[in-house]
């Protein structure tokens, strides 16, 4: 009784129910891209609404435009797989800082010390800054822009370094032989320069914390960071330094080459009795 061969079993047991698609929730980081599904719209995390008709993010594309869109399961696109999107959280302060310090709380930041690190690029210094950002704040020390290694020699006659008042520098693709490693010499016993060997300091960032098996080769002759986002599939360098700049968080993130490098920098402005052949 209430088995029929006609329908293939116990007609008591009803039918089974096709089981919704489950797809993993993403935290919706600022700077995070996303496609979103049926819009053809790609943008970049801007912020968040909550309206009385749910939680939206706001995108923001390539060319500035900006839209909301309401969070539902499934609604986006993350390097090519489908997720959810929720709300991003602050993390709490860590005990360490981001350079692996102990994270000291509730003290002042040192009046800025005459002594100074400069960075060639304006994308490493951001790094530095959201890296190191604490321990350099508790020290005193500031973190100048350089604008290019050829503007060395004219900025270190303006300030001319010496005893108590010296100078860091942090370049890309120091290598022996290289322009760069040329324009560094013989700048004086106040002032050392450090570096990687890398020709930008994206390539200074692990691929694993970008999400990408490797950073591609670009030939010679061609912009690099421009290679570098036609390769990954990147839309443009805008969406290439939003990736690489939120995939750092600490120093864990980063190439042995550049933290040993902005360690030594900081070492050499804020120890006098450091001097270069001790570095």
């Amino acid at each position: 009784m209430g088995f029929d061969e006609r329908y293939g079993g116990d007609i008591f047991k009803g039918h089974s129910r096709r089981q919704r698609p489950s797809y993993p929730a993403i935290p919706a980081e600022p700077g995070l891209v996303a496609e979103v599904v049926g819009a053809e719209f790609v943008g970049a995390v801007v912020g968040f609404e909550r309206t009385h008709d749910g939680d939206f993010v706001r995108l923001e594309d390539r060319r500035g435009t900006q839209r909301l869109f309401k969070m539902l399961p499934g609604a986006f696109l993350v390097e090519g797989s489908r997720v959810t999107l929720v709300r991003h959280v602050e993390k709490r302060a860590p005990r360490t800082s981001n350079s692996g310090s102990r994270r000291v709380e509730n003290v002042k930041a040192k009046v800025a010390m005459p002594s100074r690190i400069w960075v060639e690029g304006i994308h490493d210094a951001a790094i530095v800054e959201k890296v190191w950002g604490h321990d350099l704040r508790v020290e005193g020390v500031v973190v100048e822009y350089l604008e290019g290694l050829d503007n060395l020699g004219e900025k270190l006659a303006e300030f001319q370094p010496g005893p108590g008042r010296r100078i860091g520098v942090l370049a890309d693709h120091l290598i022996e032989g290289t322009k760069e490693s040329r324009l560094v010499e013989n700048v004086g016993p106040d002032v050392l320069v450090t570096g990687h060997p890398y020709i930008d300091i994206w390539a200074a960032v692990k691929p694993r914390s970008v999400r990408i098996r490797e950073w591609p080769e670009v030939p010679y002759g061609e912009d690099w960071k421009t290679g570098v986002c036609a390769r990954l599939g990147w839309s443009d360098t805008r969406e290439g330094w939003n990736r690489v700049y939120n995939a750092v968080s600490t120093f864990r993130d980063l190439d042995y080459t550049l933290i040993g490098a902005v360690e030594r920098l900081i070492d050499f402005v804020t120890t006098p009795e450091l001097s270069k052949a001790d570095m």
